[in-house]
């Protein structure tokens, strides 16, 4: 299915359907997001970053939100 077949169908929806469909979409997404963090953990991406939050909080730099 093409970009354009996609963007016709959802012009079709009925508000309930786009609503849904919508939804389904940013769920879908979140996921992606989701399994990208768990990657990027896996690889190693992220340690500097961790270790830089873990650095800040043990010399109290860190406040609750």
């Amino acid at each position: 299915m093409s970009i354009t077949e996609i963007q016709t169908a959802v012009k079709q929806l009925s508000q309930d359907e786009l609503a849904e469909f919508l939804e389904w979409l940013d769920n879908f997404q979140e996921s992606l997001w989701d399994k990208q963090i768990e990657e990027d953990l896996k690889a190693g991406k992220l340690d500097s970053l961790i270790q830089q939050a873990e650095k800040a909080f043990n010399e109290g730099k860190c406040q609750e939100i």
